[in-house]
């Protein structure tokens, strides 16, 4: 672990019944949980659709999207993390919170995304800075019937990578930045 000031890395969950439990998790090549204020924001603009959704948190990495879905009352999150440690240690942090509406998956997430699929109202895209795997998780979401006719889809990304190309159904909603990181609402409009 990564110790700051003898902690180790920590995150605040912003919201809902959990708010104010910080959570710590492993030091990991590429794992940066998303910033307080980008996640406040998030969190802000889904909270008419949040209660009772089905929701799919993608590169899960530390869980913090997640985890703050099912503290602002999400009826179920899905957790796809590839790295053993950050499962491990996912895993033990909903165990912590008493999360029952809660899986984790440890697989490589477009691989994962291959079988077939029951759709979530929402998706939360935050995968590994300068991978590439944006817009090929975007696809196989959309090719795989993962995701509600009206579902909302979180995309996050370094802003250097600029916007990425969202299937046809897709529309964008919200944009904003915070620092290096770009963040993205959209809205499917399928039938």
């Amino acid at each position: 672990m990564n110790r700051r000031g003898g902690r180790a890395n920590q995150l605040r969950v912003i919201g809902g019944q959990w708010r104010g439990r910080r959570l710590t998790f492993p030091d990991l090549p590429g794992l940066r949980p998303t910033p307080d204020r980008v996640r406040e924001t998030l969190f802000n603009w889904l909270t008419p659709v949040l209660p009772g959704a089905r929701c799919l948190d993608l590169f899960a990495g530390s869980g913090a999207l997640g985890i703050e879905a099912l503290s602002c009352g999400a009826a179920e999150v899905v957790f796809v993390e590839r790295h053993p440690l950050a499962v491990r240690a996912l895993r033990d942090q909903l165990d912590r919170l008493g999360a029952q509406n809660a899986r984790v998956e440890q697989a490589d997430a477009l691989a994962w995304l291959d079988q077939p699929g029951t759709p979530f109202e929402i998706g939360l895209l935050d995968p590994p800075y300068g991978a590439g795997l944006l817009e090929p998780a975007c696809v196989a979401l959309e090719a795989g019937g993962w995701l509600a006719a009206h579902a909302w889809i979180y995309l996050e990304s370094e802003l250097e990578a600029g916007a990425p190309t969202l299937p046809a159904p897709w529309t964008p909603w919200r944009e904003k930045t915070a620092g290096a990181v770009a963040y993205r609402l959209a809205r499917r409009n399928g039938g």
